[in-house]
C-alpha cells in the first residue's frame, strides 16, 4: 500500500477542525515532504516522526528510498502545533504497509517525543467534542489529556502513554515475534470524568471583611445578576478581598458551561490541574500588555477578559491600566463578545464576564479620608480621574465607596461560614428566579444584566409610578440612556433578591444611590 488517510484535528483560535493527513509514498531518492501550510512546529514533525518510529521498533522513513509526501487537509487552513504527530506517524506506518487498520472511525492527537512516547497537547476539549460531531467512534489522546477529553460524553477516549500502545492496540498484521511473544497492549476506553460541582471555598469570605455593609450589599447584586461592579476607597479598606469574596459567591458551572470554558482555557493552555468547576476568576496586573487583556497578536490567541468568561474580571488598580487597555473593554461590557480584526480576518472571541473594577480615590489614596489628608495636587486629582472615561462609567452599573475601616473592628469575628452561606442562598434564589423569567426566550440561561432594551420592556415592566419616580431620578442625575436601562436591571435584580414578583420604588432608588460614582 502506497496511500493512507487517516484523521487529526486542531483549533484555530477557539474553533476546533478535522483535518485530513494523507500519506503517498513514491520510489526516487529520499525527501520528507509536509504541504497543507504547516507552520514551524509542523515542517519540524518530519524528524520527530522519523524518530519515534524507529524507537518503536519500525524501519526508520530516513532509511528507505522513498519519496514521502504528507498531505494536511484542507489546505487552505493554516496547520500549528506539534499534535499533529500521531496521525503522521500512523499514516506512514499505513501506507508503508508496516500495519493495517480501518482508520475511518477514530481521531488521532498526540506529540510525539524522538522515543515514541506521546506529551500532552492543549485544546482536546473542542476536538473531542467536534469528534463526536462528525460522527467518530473513538478518540486517542496522550495519557495526560485523558481526564480532559473523557469530559464529552457518547465517544470512546482512549489515552495512550506511546505510539507503540497504539499501534499494538489498532494493528490488525502482526509478526509472528510478537505473536509468540504476546505483544499488544489492550487499551481500555477511559471512564467518563465525574466532576463534583458545588460552591468554592475561596481564599477570602464576607466573614473576612470587617464593616463595608453597603459594598458587600453591592457585591451580592452583582453576583446575582451579573453587573460590573465598581469599588473605590483608599488602600487596605478590603477591595480585593470583596472582590474574590464575590467570586466565591457565584454558582457553580453548569455542564454545558463547565465544557465550554474548559474548552476555552485548554486551547490557551492555561489548564492545568484540576478542571474548572467554579466560574474562572482572572486578576491581571495593571502592567499587563493590550494583547494579553483583550487577546490577538499576529496568530490571535484570547486574553484574560475571555479566559474570565462566565466567571469575574477582577482589574486592581485600575486607573492604572493603559489607556486603550481601559477603553478596549467597552465591547466586552456591552456585547459579551470581544472582536479582534487582523489582515487575515476576524476573530470572535467569548466574553461573558463580571467586572469588579479597584481604585483608589487619588494617587495618594487619602482624598475624602477623614483622618489623614490628601497630599494630591488640584491637577494631579483631575488627570487621575479622567483616567476612567464617561463610557467605561457609565457601563458599571453599581460603583461603592469602602471607608477607612475602625481597627477595633478587627478584631471581632464573625460566626464561621454564617455571612457567606447567606449571600450564597441569596445569589441562588435570585438566579432561580431569572431562569424562570427567561425560560421562553433563547438564551435561558442569562442574568438581568445580559437584558436588550426589548426584552427589559417585555420581562421587566414598570407600573406609572416606579417609572415616574425612575424619570425623575434620571433627569436630576443626567443618565445616559444606557444608565437608564442599566439602572432597571439592577433594580430588577434588588427584586428578585428580595423575592418581590415586581419593581417597586425602593428597589430603583437603591439602584440608583450604586448608579453614582463617589470619588
Amino acid at each position: 500500500m502506497q496511500y493512507a488517510k487517516v484523521h487529526g484535528a486542531q483549533t484555530s483560535l477557539l474553533s476546533p477542525y478535522l483535518v485530513s493527513i494523507e500519506t503517498d509514498l513514491s520510489r526516487g531518492l529520499h525527501s520528507f515532504t509536509v504541504v497543507g501550510l504547516p507552520d514551524k512546529a509542523v515542517e519540524e514533525s518530519r524528524d520527530r516522526v522519523a524518530a519515534a518510529i524507529k524507537h518503536s521498533g519500525f524501519e526508520s522513513p530516513k532509511s528507505r528510498n522513498q519519496k514521502i509526501v504528507i498531505s494536511l487537509a484542507p489546505a487552505d487552513l493554516k496547520k500549528e502545533g506539534p499534535m499533529f504527530d500521531l496521525p503522521i506517524a500512523l499514516s506512514y506506518l499505513l501506507a508503508a504497509g508496516d500495519i493495517r487498520f480501518d482508520p475511518k472511525p477514530y481521531l488521532f492527537v498526540g506529540e510525539l517525543s524522538l522515543d515514541g512516547a506521546l506529551q500532552p497537547v492543549r485544546g482536546i476539549l473542542p476536538l473531542v467534542a467536534e469528534a463526536k460531531k462528525k460522527g467518530k467512534q473513538a478518540v486517542f489522546v496522550p495519557k495526560g489529556n485523558e481526564e480532559e477529553a473523557a469530559l464529552v460524553r457518547g465517544i470512546d477516549i482512549y489515552g495512550a502513554e506511546s505510539l507503540q500502545e497504539v499501534v499494538d492496540f489498532l494493528n490488525e498484521k502482526k509478526t509472528p515475534e510478537a505473536k509468540e511473544k504476546k505483544v499488544g497492549v489492550k487499551l481500555a476506553p477511559a471512564p467518563q470524568t465525574k466532576l463534583e460541582v458545588s460552591w468554592g471555598e475561596g481564599q477570602f469570605a464576607f466573614e473576612d471583611i470587617r464593616g463595608q455593609e453597603s459594598a458587600k450589599r453591592a457585591a451580592i447584586i452583582a453576583a446575582a445578576g451579573g453587573h460590573n461592579l465598581g469599588l473605590s476607597g483608599p488602600p487596605g479598606t478590603g477591595k480585593t478581598m470583596l472582590a474574590r469574596a464575590l467570586a466565591s459567591i457565584l454558582p457553580p458551572l453548569n455542564f454545558d458551561d463547565m465544557l465550554e470554558v474548559n474548552g476555552i482555557h485548554s486551547v490557551a493552555g492555561v489548564l492545568r490541574g484540576e478542571l474548572l468547576t467554579l466560574p474562572p476568576f482572572r486578576s491581571p496586573h495593571h502592567t499587563s500588555s493590550y494583547v494579553s487583556i483583550v487577546g490577538g497578536g499576529a496568530n490571535p490567541r484570547p486574553g484574560e477578559a475571555t479566559l474570565a468568561h462566565k466567571g469575574v474580571l477582577f482589574l486592581d488598580e485600575f486607573p492604572e491600566f493603559e489607556r486603550r487597555v481601559i477603553e478596549a473593554l467597552r465591547q466586552p461590557l456591552e456585547d459579551r463578545v470581544i472582536s479582534v480584526a487582523r489582515a487575515r480576518g476576524t476573530a470572535i472571541f467569548p466574553a461573558r464576564f463580571t467586572l469588579v473594577a479597584a481604585m483608589n480615590p487619588c494617587p495618594c489614596g487619602n482624598y475624602g479620608h477623614p483622618e489623614v489628608a490628601c497630599t494630591c495636587t488640584p491637577i494631579s486629582l483631575e488627570k487621575y480621574k479622567r483616567k476612567i472615561s464617561g463610557p467605561i462609567a457609565d457601563r458599571i452599573d453599581l460603583w461603592s465607596t469602602m471607608g477607612p475601616v475602625v481597627l477595633s473592628e478587627l478584631g471581632k469575628r464573625n460566626k464561621e461560614g454564617t455571612e457567606t452561606r447567606i449571600a450564597r442562598e441569596k445569589v441562588a434564589k435570585a438566579r432561580t428566579a431569572q431562569k424562570g423569567r427567561f425560560v421562553h426566550t433563547k438564551n435561558p440561561n442569562k442574568t438581568n444584566s445580559e437584558l436588550s432594551p426589548r426584552e427589559l420592556d417585555e420581562l421587566v415592566p414598570l407600573t406609572a409610578g416606579v417609572r415616574t419616580t425612575l424619570e425623575r431620578a434620571a433627569t436630576r442625575l443626567a443618565l445616559s440612556p444606557r444608565a437608564y436601562h442599566r439602572v432597571i436591571k439592577v433594580a430588577r435584580t434588588i427584586a428578585d433578591l428580595d423575592g418581590a414578583p415586581d419593581v417597586n420604588d425602593s428597589h430603583v432608588l437603591e439602584a440608583l444611590q450604586y448608579r453614582e460614582r463617589k470619588s
